[in-house]
């Protein structure tokens, strides 16, 4: 390994799943061993469109035909509904499939360096860590992406988007300003109090719901290791994302609790999810993390997200394999020493 993974001292033991398996160390399968998943499942001619081949560029008419237009058109209505630009979105989202795992180049939720960390004023980071802030990131992260990044969703010219993508993003923040105009309006004939009680509250748990999903995928784990330079690789950033279960709201969620499989496949249609994941987690053996099992309602979640929150707070600005560590200041020793991911 080019460079040694880092951990903070407290971590040196609790990172290994066991005593003779380090997450840190690259897999022994590649992601084309994966691909016995088409045999697995009955061969070439299963739902699964035959077979499977890692897709870093996530493309959006993949997911409704071959109609570019048809998918623009769906996307804009469903997205610009819950304020979401959808060409800037689709774009950021995409960039966080292909470089899923990576310090530097990952979208959403990716860690913040040490120095970075040290940079941001102590309210900011007693509010990053702090509920329910968190679970309110999601516009923020919109308007102003994460700390160390520049550029917007609303900003065709944001480093964000190539040139020939501009347009696109001026169309969905054009949609995404109607929206607002629309939501005015409605609030100048019905007032204000039944806007914010039919859309309002309703906008905010999607917001709370949304950023508290996200986040587990990809936090929460003790052994989830984070790349850069050379030691990154699509499939060990791909194994960096967690599985969970939300019980009965799994179907409601289109089994995207199956989001190693949806990370590294993600042409994988969301109802063929479940039986690819069964179908991997032989090949990928240890490096699967087994979600624990949800009652009828994800309660088990909330303390995992809390334990996330006391101890995921920056990694290393130096190596290429790296771990969270924790600021004392904001967990407290007895937390940092004793709290356990799950």
């Amino acid at each position: 390994m080019g460079a040694a993974a880092r951990r903070a001292p407290e971590q040196e033991q609790s990172c290994k799943a066991t005593e003779d398996f380090d997450t840190a160390k690259p897999p022994p399968f590649r992601i084309g061993d994966l691909g016995r998943l088409a045999a697995l499942l009955g061969g070439a001619g299963h739902p699964l469109l035959g077979p499977l081949r890692p897709r870093p560029r996530l493309w959006s008419r993949e997911l409704l035909g071959q109609s570019g237009t048809l998918n623009s058109v769906v996307g804009h209505l469903l997205h610009t509904f819950i304020l979401v630009p959808y060409n800037g979105w689709r774009i950021s989202h995409r960039t966080h499939h292909q470089n899923h795992g990576h310090i530097d180049k990952d979208e959403s939720w990716h860690p913040i360096t040490e120095n970075v960390y040290k940079e941001l004023e102590p309210s900011t980071k007693k509010l990053r860590f702090s509920l329910p802030y968190p679970l309110l990131a999601f516009p923020v992260y919109l308007w102003y992406r994460s700390p160390g990044k520049n550029g917007s969703h609303f900003n065709p010219s944001s480093d964000l988007f190539s040139p020939k993508e501009r347009r696109d993003v001026i169309i969905s923040t054009t949609c995404w300003i109607t929206m607002i105009a629309l939501l005015i309006a409605m609030a100048c004939v019905f007032g204000p109090v039944p806007v914010l009680k039919l859309y309002g509250v309703p906008y905010v748990v999607f917001v709370m719901w949304l950023d508290l999903v996200t986040y587990l995928h990809h936090h929460g784990h003790q052994d989830l290791p984070w790349y850069r330079g050379e030691e990154w690789s699509y499939l060990r950033g791909g194994l960096t994302t967690v599985d969970r279960d939300y019980g009965w709201i799994n179907n409601i969620h289109h089994d995207i609790g199956t989001h190693v499989i949806h990370h590294l496949f993600p042409q994988i249609p969301h109802y063929h999810l479940v039986e690819a994941t069964k179908a991997a987690r032989p090949v990928l053996g240890r490096y699967y993390r087994e979600p624990e099992k949800s009652g009828p309602l994800p309660t088990h979640l909330i303390s995992i997200l809390l334990r996330s929150l006391r101890v995921d707070h920056f990694v290393s600005d130096v190596g290429d394999v790296v771990f969270y560590q924790t600021d004392p200041s904001l967990s407290g020793d007895n937390w940092t020493k004793n709290g356990k991911h799950m």
